[in-house]
């Protein structure tokens, strides 16, 4: 039976971000005082970048954990913000189809073009880069990776991919998706798309438990 497991999407990130929240807070009040003085200060100097990235991945997450929802049926299953066992990392979302399973995370980087990077070719080796407007972030693709070969671990023969789902992005109006790595990369409206082609035989309740066992909530 499809269904939707656990926590909702983005809540780790959300509590993170108000927890650096309040703690810059304090330290403005700290010196400023904790009446009109500190609460003008508070507002003037607003929140640092860091902070900010917490609240801005936690939307992030709900538009992807959104998108993900409206496919669960009798053969789809979505767990969000799962804890990775021995680390203080999650993963954003697990979705498990009759094919597969998808490890997929969310990316806010908002006006921003996604694109693939490719170097070496007939007489160097293939290297493929991800870069998201100017700059280069291949480490994304690396560390969807790594939370694919942790699931992977738990599966067996069970095949998992990855995909990198940006939000906000700046997409081109026609194509625009494409895989590095062998991780997809595209955004909210193509994902389901993406984690539901194929078919298979995977058993879709038994491998959700599996992973909900091993993948606690956040």
């Amino acid at each position: 039976m499809g269904t939707q497991h656990g926590t909702t999407a983005g809540a780790s990130a959300q509590r993170e971000y108000e927890r650096r929240r309040a703690k810059d807070e304090a330290a403005v009040r700290a010196t400023w005082g904790q009446g009109r003085l500190g609460t003008i200060v508070v507002a003037v100097k607003g929140e640092r970048q860091s902070t900010t990235a917490w609240r801005s991945g936690a939307q992030g997450e709900r538009v992807v954990g959104q998108a993900l929802d409206a496919l669960v049926d009798q053969d789809v299953v979505v767990l969000h913000d799962r804890r990775i066992p021995g680390s203080r990392a999650n993963i954003d979302h697990l979705v498990v189809t009759r094919a597969g399973v998808w490890v997929v995370d969310a990316k806010r980087y908002q006006g921003r073009r996604p694109r693939l990077e490719v170097e070496g070719g007939l007489f160097r080796p293939r290297v493929e880069k991800l870069r998201v407007g100017g700059g280069d972030r291949t480490k994304l693709v690396e560390g969807v990776l790594g939370q694919v070969a942790r699931v992977q671990q738990v599966l067996g023969a069970v095949p998992v991919r990855g995909v990198l789902c940006f939000v906000d992005a700046d997409w081109p109006l026609l194509g625009g998706s494409f895989s590095v790595r062998d991780v997809e990369v595209c955004w909210p409206k193509r994902l389901g798309r993406v984690v539901t082609a194929g078919e298979g035989h995977v058993d879709v309740d038994a491998v959700a438990s599996a992973l909900s066992g091993r993948f606690a909530s956040m």
